[in-house]
Parts: C-alpha cells; sequence; structure tokens
C-alpha cells in the first residue's frame, strides 16, 4: 500500500541535455542574426556612399 517511488536519474539528465542542447542552437542563432545585421548595415553603408560618391558625377556628366 505505501509505494514509494524511486526516481528516475536517467529522465532528469535527459531533461539537461535537451536544455543545454536547445541553448546552443538558440546562442547559435543569435549570433549568426546579429552577424548578419552587422553585415548588412556594413555593406550598407558601403553601397550608399559610393552611390552618393557616384550621383554628382553621374549628374554632372548628363547635363
Amino acid at each position: 500500500m505505501n509505494d514509494t517511488r524511486k526516481k528516475n536519474p536517467t529522465f532528469g539528465v535527459g531533461v539537461m541535455i535537451v536544455v543545454v542542447v536547445l541553448i546552443v542552437i538558440g546562442t547559435v542563432l543569435f549570433n549568426a542574426l546579429r552577424s548578419k545585421r552587422e553585415y548588412d548595415a556594413t555593406v550598407g553603408a558601403q553601397q550608399a556612399s559610393s552611390a552618393a560618391a557616384s550621383a554628382p558625377q553621374a549628374s554632372g556628366a548628363s547635363q
């Protein structure tokens, strides 16, 4: 009548492994998105500066 259940230690280890894997995947995705935003900002700034530098030359040459 008095059932004492023993805890299954493998369940706790399994949950810990799943949590660690999810944290690693989240970190990788976060770093990838942050790097992509930095790259886009850098490339966008370079393209804008090159477009601004070439714009007066193009308008002056066409007149």
